[in-house]
């Protein structure tokens, strides 16, 4: 665990407090900040948390409450307050409930924490982060969203489970905008060193054309399916929020599909999407130029252009 690292999580709600939870169990920092207006509920979260720090991975002061003073000097600060998706909605559908909260919240949290680094996980994720940004004033590499590191996950666990290997051998990311256009990039997939098309099982490949769609498919409506089922996701989000806060405080130098404003990527600007980036300390060091076949990179542009539309409305 980083020695003297704060992490303030903003919102006391299901993704929220499974992050704080999963940030506690897993060590990834020192001390734990848990922030809502609604101060019962964050307080009683954070106690609840704190009851259980002794059986944690690593020693851990836990806080909470209604004040944003709580907040104060956190290295890093996750952002999940904002509007509920609910079932049938999609995630652009929050866009302006949402930038309406962060106009009044990013203020504040830079009064208390001008120099962390600010990971927006609230939906829909690449909109606020252009916004948020805008509002902040801060350098895109110190504010950015989640992106599409869950929906990588959910991608190289339902490839994993159809090859019969572990999640670890499975090198495939989702990009572009965290919601209905974003992607798989099969074009640069591996199992191990095998490219996720020659892969096979019994003398047949196991990835046909058909097969694979179906995976994409099913990445995009995960969401809605878990939403559908219970309401809300909010473990596996919790999880992957712990994990790029712990490639934050460590200084891992890991890639992570994160979204952030890019600046002539692929000869995109202003637009916030989800690349295969060098997270670290002090928040993303670079976002990697990863090779793209031709339908690949005319995805991404599908992906710039509906969140562009979606801007425009919006005024952002």
């Amino acid at each position: 665990m980083p020695g003297g690292s704060k992490l303030a999580v903003v919102g006391a709600g299901s993704v929220g407090t499974s992050l704080a939870y999963a940030a506690l169990i897993r060590g990834s920092a020192s001390s734990i900040a848990l922030f809502d207006v609604n101060a019962p509920k964050a307080e009683a979260e954070a106690l609840d948390l704190a009851h259980g720090s002794q059986f944690a991975a690593a020693s851990a002061t836990v806080a909470g409450g209604g004040d944003i003073a709580v907040t104060e000097g956190a290295d890093v600060v996750v952002i999940t307050a904002g509007a509920k998706q609910n079932p049938g909605q999609s995630r652009l559908d929050l866009a302006g409930t949402n930038v309406r909260i962060l106009e009044q919240l990013m203020p504040q949290l830079l009064e208390r924490a001008p120099d962390a680094v600010y990971v927006l996980v609230t939906n829909p994720c690449d909109v606020l982060t252009v916004a948020a940004q805008r509002i902040s004033g801060l350098p895109p590499e110190r504010i950015f969203s989640s992106g599409t590191v869950l929906d990588t996950s959910r991608l190289r666990w339902l490839l994993a489970r159809r090859a019969g290997v572990s999640v670890t051998s499975v090198h495939a990311s989702m990009v572009g905008e965290h919601g209905d256009t974003e992607f798989p990039l099969w074009s640069g997939a591996t199992i191990g060193p095998v490219p996720i098309r020659d892969w096979t099982d019994g003398g047949g490949r196991v990835f046909t054309s058909e097969n694979l769609a179906a995976t994409a498919r099913d990445v995009v409506q995960a969401a809605y399916k878990v939403i559908a089922g219970k309401g809300a996701t909010n473990y596996a989000i919790g999880l992957s929020g712990a994990r790029i806060v712990e490639a934050l405080l460590r200084d891992d130098n890991a890639v992570l599909p994160v979204s952030t404003v890019l600046s002539g990527q692929y000869g995109i600007s202003g637009v916030a999407l989800s690349l295969p980036s060098v997270v670290g300390r002090g928040g993303v060091h670079r976002v990697l130029d990863t090779p793209m076949d031709g339908g690949e990179l005319a995805a991404l542009q599908v992906s710039a252009d509906t969140l562009r539309n979606t801007m425009d409305t919006l005024g952002i």
